[in-house]
């Protein structure tokens, strides 16, 4: 098997269940406060926002979630998706490390983003939702959800973070084929976009600041829900389909990684892969690295606080356990527009702060030079983001090499980037500049934080 190249599945081995890490962790996460009171919520209190189906996946404590068979169906268009040996670049890295990647890019979307949003448009639609809105970073997430709106019957509203939308016209694009209406975010369309614009009418926006818009369409209006594409439990718990394959695919290979990495932005890409591995961990005491890598612009878990913040920048949503720089940081203008948040999901920041998992921050320039080299050895153009992993990889095989120690690597190549390329182009040009936060500029991030800490 050590030639061996591509891991395929059937379609037979698609999951049939997803795995909720919570029912295994040590430390269950802090509950959830109402924006007002600071009191715990319950189930209810999401009511406005989603549909009871997606919420009982929120709260629930069962380790094993049913998949619809509709939502599975679906699936089948591109799942499972292939793991693959990549001999070409440990090659060129002249490592004795084997690294391994699982493909994501093959999905309609080009990223993992499908595997929530087609359960998460179904399950609006089997409580009769006409309308959801969402945000977006760099698309892959707002284009995800247009596809499987427009599977289910439902109209997709986007609202896009600005330089994104600037950025990358053909995610735009995308989604209107699929029958989204999209927005650049802050937008005139809702008062947070408004008010926004009243302080910075040049603003280049943020994930938080979309999801304000977004959140504030759908409390708003009786006949639409809201829709995230990371950080919440149920979206993590959705993309752990991901690693469930890649753990038969790697006994396929004879093997078993000892370090897994993704790149984080919220959670859901690193979930995906690391959650059904983290589980032997957890479980079995298995030895196993598993590694977030996020950008030195937006350093949430490697330079942030542990504490109870918004999702959104305006504070709708209700307060969440998280690492983050603040509700109402604005990340620099980095082209991984889906690393651009200031916060991290309940579950990750719980595993980090337990140190069952590890985090890192690596810059724009270094993820772009381990793009190239993997598309030059391993053919597939990653996108922006996925680049972060694949930089945190070639740190892990050159320290492999230099310790002369055989290590399994796997990361998560979450997306291609035939949608990026202006990225790349800024990259090739010498556009893209090295940007690192001071620490002056995170503890001024950090002081403007005026929510509820978290006791030690």
């Amino acid at each position: 098997m050590s030639n061996q190249t591509k891991f395929i599945l059937s379609e037979q081995d698609i999951p049939e269940k997803w795995y909720n890490i919570t029912a295994d962790m040590p430390n269950k996460p802090l509950p959830p406060l109402h924006p007002a009171t600071h009191e715990p919520i319950g189930p209810d209190a999401l009511a406005p926002l989603f549909p009871m189906g997606l919420i009982e996946q929120e709260v629930t404590s069962d380790a094993w979630v049913e998949i619809p068979e509709e939502v599975r169906d679906i699936y089948k268009v591109w799942r499972p998706t292939p793991l693959y040996r990549a001999h070409r670049l440990e090659k060129a890295l002249d490592t004795p490390a084997k690294i391994y990647y699982k493909y994501e890019g093959v999905s309609p979307a080009g990223s993992h983003k499908p595997n929530t949003a087609v359960p998460q448009a179904y399950y609006n639609m089997k409580e009769g939702v006409t309308r959801i809105t969402t945000e977006t970073g760099a698309g892959q997430w707002g284009s995800a959800l247009a596809f499987a709106c427009n599977l289910f019957g439902i109209h997709c509203e986007v609202y896009m973070v600005r330089i994104s939308y600037d950025q990358k016209p053909y995610r735009k694009l995308m989604m209107n084929t699929w029958g989204a209406d999209v927005y650049p975010s802050p937008s005139d369309r809702t008062h947070a976009g408004r008010q926004i614009l009243a302080q910075d009418p040049d603003s280049p926006g943020s994930l938080g600041i979309a999801i304000s818009e977004a959140v504030e369409i759908a409390a708003t209006h009786d006949d639409t829900k809201y829709s995230l594409g990371s950080v919440l439990n149920h979206v993590l718990l959705h993309q752990t389909v991901i690693g469930q394959e890649a753990l038969k695919q790697m006994e396929m290979a004879g093997d078993f990684p000892d370090i897994i990495i993704a790149p984080f932005g919220g959670g859901s890409n690193f979930a995906g892969i690391s959650f059904p591995f983290l589980r032997h961990k957890l479980v079995e005491g298995k030895k196993l690295r598993a590694i977030a890598v996020e950008p030195t612009s937006c350093p949430k878990l490697t330079r942030g606080v542990f504490r109870y913040d918004f999702g959104d920048t305006v504070g709708m949503t209700p307060l969440l356990p998280m690492y983050t720089l603040g509700h109402t940081f604005i990340p620099a203008k980095i082209h991984a527009g889906g690393l651009r948040y200031h916060g991290a999901g309940v579950i990750v920041s719980q595993l980090l702060k337990d140190n069952i998992i590890e985090a890192v921050a690596v810059d724009q320039l270094e993820t772009f030079e381990a793009g190239v080299l993997f598309a030059k050895t391993e053919g597939i153009i990653p996108a922006p983001e996925a680049n972060y992993g694949i930089a945190q990889a070639l740190r892990e095989a050159q320290i492999a090499k230099e310790e002369g120690v055989a290590k399994t690597i796997l990361f998560n190549l979450c997306g291609h980037g035939n949608f990026d390329m202006a990225s790349y182009d800024a990259y090739f040009s010498g556009r893209l500049q090295k940007h690192e936060m001071t620490q002056q500029e995170i503890e001024a991030a950090l002081a403007l934080i005026d929510t509820p800490a978290i006791p030690a």
